[in-house]
């Protein structure tokens, strides 16, 4: 039971990593290929920074 548990600990720091490298190629690529509009990225509301602590404190490896 405790490998499956491991298992899928690994799963969601996997998919954790993914999701940082994607926002991070997106950022980049918004930034190479649209250099003028960069800066106008709307900020995380209040609502999506609950909602990514609430996922944290569930998850507290993350």
């Amino acid at each position: 039971m405790e490998a499956e548990v491991d298992k899928l600990e690994l799963m969601f720091q996997k998919a954790d990593s993914d999701l940082d490298y994607i926002q991070y190629r997106l950022e980049y690529e918004i930034k190479t290929n649209h250099p003028d509009s960069a800066g106008e990225l709307t900020p995380v509301t209040e609502e999506e920074k609950t909602a990514a602590e609430q996922l944290k404190s569930h998850m507290p490896d993350l």
